[in-house]
């Protein structure tokens, strides 16, 4: 075995234990936990943390985490008693509206196997017979929750590490960081430096303040949440029942920002509902050494006021606790974030420095264990998407934008929120070249990192009279019809049968440039990407287990600077650590990466009639392009770099200018597409057009749990490459030998709409999940991408669960639509372009296969 790592872990709370235990498991023993306060009870959010585990979450790497979490404090025990008192979850409803949203929670749930089920009122007050039967509309129960007790953990952990030679620290807060070369070297602390090759800070909203030492902004907020300990109640009174035990469920009461939990014969109560109350950590000072329940950091002085809400709703749903007092109160620090995730991963230019921040109890041991197989094996077998450090544009970054969003979070925990919902605030922080004009053709923005997206435009409304039969939507429930237009169907049926502009302003462009520059993208990339200098690749990027880190469009400009489009800004972080580390092994094949989203500009002009459009402007030479061909011309006067590809599936191109062109470039395209019935088009659109033809969207379709067969991909794979990062592991893989594929689902009935994450059950079992799911406007049904098992064949007929319905569909094959591509297409004449100028009543005929860039096929 090579020698372990010197690893030093900042923080002995329930992260940091975890993490050497888990690092103890798969042999390393170099291990230093570092701890400012005392190892009994350190003083964080660990020790005064209720321990509530629910493990339902929209996402499926946090419920993993939770699962895996629960799973862990079950085996760790003391004289016969685990760390997990699992009695269960119950999640009640008091509004119709909660009592839907736990329907779809229950389908989460089955997407994610977890034993759910939902309870009538009846059954609520069957198992938990204190609620208010009046309240009560529903529940559901989770058998598999219930409480952490993480202080005994902690302690547990640190003393099965420390007989493992892990070396535990307490009172040594940390100073700074040492560094070298781009490398963590160390620690330092008031007792001495510790040296490391690997620092791991599980400072918990400390945090802040360690990612300050190296220069590095951890986008976290500290925030006080009121928790209160009631009376003595008889009726919580059992024999033999320990002062902190609990016998019946955890309870949620979310409709009023509530849980609740018992502490022997107490009730202990969590409001989520009062005003937010950011802390800075660095005010707190130093942890002092007698830390105790009542005297920690992390616990602030209770403010009554706050409370009375939250003691009346709570009074109302168990009377019992009209009969209580609070006897114990205090405001708890935890932290926050601007999407409610994690933060996990290594310091973008530090080598060897990691994160694992804005950790609850819930996920801890599972953010631990990803972690670890992180650091020893280069991949977690979970998927960080949800979670990676890197997913923050720079501009979410800004203390004020953390600030803002946290606390809208904290204020949101609870609330229903659909999956198409933007932030109310803070808007228009990234607008593109093209706002004004996209506002004058009323423009309905959603916000998307930090960018205003146009989702449709009012001003295409008037076309909806002009929408053939056989392209006018159906009715929507409530729900899906939510950040939603039938307007959309105009813009699909435009971009299909003429002419349509797309933002693509947003999707990240890098500029990769230097001697090595072809060396790292060859080696990084699934395809070819110098086969030919005049065509764009449209390739994979894969870990070492052959999981899919990204997709990327490639274009070699010249010898040494490549166009590199990704889709994510952690593809961007790995290129540029990729980058940085071939430079550093030799200084002769250096390659330089270089963001110019913001400073450049892109439109999508696709459509049948993307051509006629391009003539229009005589710019012949982009005209003429092959497909993937692409060219650095004027269009003009306009500076553009144009490649032919498509997100839709239709002939045309994406257009690049820099920022200065921008207007000018929109209005040329907008002039010379007036003849031809051009329409700006919004993302509803281009989500519709892209899975018709069978695109895959990077971070719900494929992550890194997935490989390319099993998204679709394999054409994607040149196995004649004499190597690549992931080539190794694809070896004897195929799609004829994958356990699982990505499949289209179409809707049977022609109307009913899912939104993404929902069960697919085959032969009345869960067998996978929705992934994307649209309205396919060209076959005017909805559709719906899933994960199912190998076996599930074309034809072969599932259910979706859907708010507790389920839902008929058959896999399908894809594409659904096969569209034009130039090389076959007939010249248009003049005379054929009179009736689409005079509003087309009828769609133009599929004329020809794509050979569309993106396209699967």
């Amino acid at each position: 075995m090579a020698p372990s790592p010197r690893v030093v872990i900042i923080g002995a709370g329930i992260v940091g234990t975890n993490l050497a235990d888990e690092l103890v498991s798969r042999g390393w023993n170099d291990i230093t936990v570092v701890e400012q306060g005392p190892l009994s009870m350190p003083g964080g959010s660990t020790s005064h943390a209720p321990g509530l585990v629910f493990q339902t979450n929209s996402s499926k790497t946090m419920s993993e985490f939770a699962r895996y979490t629960v799973s862990k404090l079950l085996s760790l025990k003391q004289d016969g008693q685990s760390c997990f008192n699992q009695v269960g979850g119950l999640e009640v409803a008091t509004t119709p509206e909660r009592l839907e949203e736990l329907k779809r929670k229950r389908g989460w749930a089955s997407s994610w196997k977890i034993e759910t089920r939902l309870l009538s009122t009846d059954e609520c007050l069957e198992m938990y017979p204190l609620l208010d039967r009046d309240s009560v509309l529903g529940g559901l129960h989770i058998p598999t929750d219930g409480l952490a007790l993480a202080a005994r953990a902690v302690q547990l952990l640190v003393k099965r590490t420390t007989k493992a030679g892990v070396r535990y620290l307490e009172m040594t807060p940390v100073t700074g960081i040492e560094r070298s070369s781009g490398r963590v070297t160390g620690v330092t602390t008031p007792k001495g430096s510790i040296p490391a090759d690997i620092v791991i800070s599980c400072a918990g909203f400390w945090g802040v303040e360690i990612g300050a030492m190296v220069g590095l902004p951890i986008p976290l907020l500290p925030l006080a949440h009121q928790y209160v300990k009631t009376s003595s109640l008889q009726v919580l009174a059992a024999p033999n029942k320990a002062s902190n035990g609990a016998h019946l469920p955890i309870l949620r009461h979310q409709d009023q920002d509530l849980y609740y939990r018992e502490h022997g014969d107490r009730y202990g109560i969590g409001y989520y509902g009062h005003r937010p109350m950011p802390v800075v950590a660095a005010s707190l000072g130093n942890t002092p050494e007698n830390v105790s329940e009542q005297n920690m950091p992390s616990r602030l002085d209770f403010t009554p006021e706050d409370f009375q809400p939250a003691w009346e709703a709570s009074q109302k749903l168990l009377p019992i606790l009209r009969n209580a007092e609070i006897t114990d109160g205090f405001n708890g620090i935890f932290s926050f974030t601007p999407d409610g995730g994690p933060i996990v991963g290594q310091h973008p230019t530090l080598d060897g420095f990691y994160v694992a921040e804005a950790v609850w109890v819930t996920h801890s041991a599972g953010v631990a264990k990803a972690v670890a197989e992180l650091l020893t094996t280069g991949r977690s077998e979970t998927d960080l998407a949800d979670c990676d450090l890197a997913r923050f544009e720079e501009v979410q970054l800004a203390p004020a934008y953390v600030s803002e969003t946290s606390q809208q979070n904290f204020v949101e925990v609870y609330d229903i929120l659909h999956p198409m919902q933007p932030k109310a605030s803070p808007r228009d922080l990234r607008v593109t070249p093209f706002h004004a004009r996209q506002q004058e053709l009323g423009a309905v923005f959603l916000e998307s990192r930090a960018w205003e997206r146009p989702q449709w435009f009012e001003a295409n409304a008037e076309l909806l009279d002009d929408l053939p039969a056989q392209w006018r939507p159906v009715d929507r429930d409530v729900w899906s019809a939510r950040f939603h237009s039938p307007i959309v169907a105009v813009e699909a049926w435009k971009a299909r049968t003429t002419v349509a502009m797309y933002d693509m302003t947003p999707l990240k462009r890098l500029e990769v440039h230097g001697p090595g520059a072809a060396e790292m993208l060859q080696r990084l990339t699934t395809s070819d990407v110098l086969a030919n200098s005049k065509l764009a690749t449209y390739t994979l990027m894969l870990d070492n287990q052959g999981g899919i880190r990204s997709d990327v469009m490639v274009a070699r400009l010249d010898d040494e600077s490549f166009h590199v489009g990704v889709f994510s800004p952690v593809a961007m972080d790995y290129l540029l650590r990729e980058a940085r580390q071939q430079s550093r092994r030799d200084g002769l094949r250096w390659v330089q990466v270089r963001d110019v989203t913001g400073g450049t500009c892109s439109i999508g002009l696709w459509g049948p009639l993307a051509v006629e459009v391009m003539k229009a402007t005589n710019s012949t030479d982009i005209a003429g392009l092959p497909h993937h061909g692409f060219c650095e011309a004027f269009i003009s006067g306009v500076p553009v770099l144009a490649i032919r590809l498509s997100h839709v599936g239709e002939l045309g191109w994406e257009i690049y200018t820099s920022v200065e062109f921008g207007q000018r470039l929109w209005d040329v395209l907008w002039a010379a597409g007036r003849s031809y019935g051009v329409v700006a088009a919004g993302r509803g659109a281009m989500n519709s057009l892209r899975m018709e033809k069978g695109y895959r969207d990077w971070g719900s379709d494929m992550t890194t749990e997935h490989d390319p067969y099993e998204a679709g991909l394999g054409h994607l794979i040149d196995l004649k490459k004499p190597s690549f990062v992931g080539k190794a592991a694809l070896q004897g893989r195929s799609e004829r030998t994958s356990s699982r594929r990505l499949r289209t689902l179409t809707i049977d009935d022609g109307r009913s709409m899912v939104l993404g994450k929902e069960p697919v059950f085959h032969e009345g079992r869960p067998v996978g999940y929705v992934t994307s799911a649209a309205f396919a406007y060209t076959i005017r049904k909805p559709i719906a991408y899933a994960h199912l098992p190998g076996h599930i064949l074309d034809g072969a007929f599932v259910e979706i669960e859907y708010f507790g319905r389920l839902i008929w569909a058959t896999v399908t094959d894809n594409p659904l639509t096969n569209v034009a591509s130039r090389r076959e297409q007939p010249r248009i004449s003049s005379r054929a372009v009179e009736p689409i100028r005079a509003r087309l009543q009828l769609p133009l005929p599929v004329l020809f296969k794509c050979q569309n860039p993106l396209c699967p096929i």
